[in-house]
């Protein structure tokens, strides 16, 4: 089942938010202080590519570094891409199949809002004791 969700979110809208990650992502490279922020763009586009079957759990020792990259992120990139995947929820909720895709997309918000602190795994090997913030 996660199969076939995964195809029909890439075709309807994944595809678009990836390209929308990775040109977010190019732009953070340009410069190497910002770096760490274009990694963390091309790791959330393979997530918006194939995000079922998958799981955000806090990543342990996050600390003052992460919080100060994510202020940074929400501010530059994280609020144009929460639109995106808002306009994109708009447009899958249209109709009763896109109606699972768009509480998936809006569940990918927190995530793309605020991405350090934060690792994306398979849904069925989350570690013993992590509690995922939210699995698709």
């Amino acid at each position: 089942m996660r199969a076939i969700l995964n195809i029909i979110w890439l075709i309807l809208g994944g595809f678009w938010l990836a390209i929308g990650y990775i040109a977010a992502g190019i732009l953070a490279c340009i410069f190497i202080i910002t770096i760490p922020f274009g990694i963390a763009s091309f790791r959330m586009a393979g997530y918006a590519l194939w995000p079922f079957g998958r799981a955000v759990v806090a990543k342990p020792g996050a600390g003052l570094g992460s919080a100060l990259g994510n202020v940074i992120w929400f501010i530059i990139a994280g609020v144009w891409l929460a639109i995106g995947h808002v306009t994109t929820a708009l447009a899958q909720a249209a109709t009763i199949v896109g109606i699972p895709l768009a509480i998936a997309n809006l569940k990918m918000i927190p995530v793309t809002c605020f991405p350090f602190g934060k690792d994306i795994v398979d849904a069925r090997s989350i570690p013993l004791g992590a509690r995922p913030l939210h699995s698709i």
